[in-house]
């Protein structure tokens, strides 16, 4: 039997260039946090029963977005010698496309968006990019990206940077826990796995620290962690 080779060009190529490229001149270093989603799923639940239908990663990306509000040094880019803050939360939502291909489209201005626009503006960008469609400035200008595994068993794991953006967050698998709440009964909770990949060149460990702790605290209050209101 002979081997199958395959030939590391086109997109494929683009793709593991870029790998290359940020392992090589990031300073990459990844915090993991564990966060329990369970009114976050409920609260998916409620909106679903008032005929709003909406994926856990659309929850998630807009709490990332509210919290990226308030953590501003975590969105931007290393371009060069220079650390860009954006003012503007251009978020990139890595895409899994046919072939072992993995992209990160952006959602332009995504803090001026509420949930539904947020949700339907992810899933044209999904439709362009099986289509092969999508522009260069979709494909280079954000500036903070979300990878999502979290329909696989992996729990935790390793982003590599979107560069020459500042930040990742990796969604990993949600599993069962009991946990003892305030009135030391044993409940089962809903516990999500994140992990963040950062820039130390641009951000130390204590603020991506305090960043990803947010995150988990706002997750953690399932409806009010909603950067706008559900719909306009």
């Amino acid at each position: 039997m002979s081997d199958n080779v395959i030939a590391l060009k086109g997109m494929r190529g683009m793709i593991a260039d870029n790998m290359r490229r940020s392992l090589d001149e990031a300073a990459q270093l990844t915090h993991h946090a564990s966060c329990d989603v369970t009114d976050l799923l409920a609260y998916k639940a409620l909106l679903s029963d008032e005929g709003i239908n909406v994926s856990v990663e659309d929850l998630l990306c807009d709490c990332v977005v509210g919290v990226l509000k308030k953590h501003p040094e975590m969105n931007g880019r290393v371009e060069g010698q220079e650390i860009v803050l954006s003012s503007a939360i251009h978020l990139s939502v890595a895409i899994a496309l046919p072939g072992n291909l993995l992209v990160a489209p952006t959602i332009f201005d995504a803090q001026t968006l509420s949930l539904q626009e947020k949700r339907e503006a992810r899933k044209a960008l999904i439709t362009k990019a099986r289509k092969g469609k999508l522009s260069i400035a979709e494909m280079t200008k954000g500036t903070f990206t979300v990878s999502n595994l979290g329909l696989s068993r992996v729990q935790y794991f390793t982003p590599i940077i979107n560069i020459p953006q500042i930040a990742i967050l990796g969604i990993g698998q949600t599993v069962k826990r009991n946990e003892i709440n305030e009135q030391g009964d044993v409940e089962t909770r809903s516990i999500l796995g994140l992990s963040l990949t950062f820039d130390h060149r641009a951000v130390d460990g204590g603020p991506a620290a305090e960043f990803l702790t947010s995150l988990c605290e706002h997750i953690e209050q399932g409806s009010g962690c909603l950067s706008h209101q559900t719909y306009h």
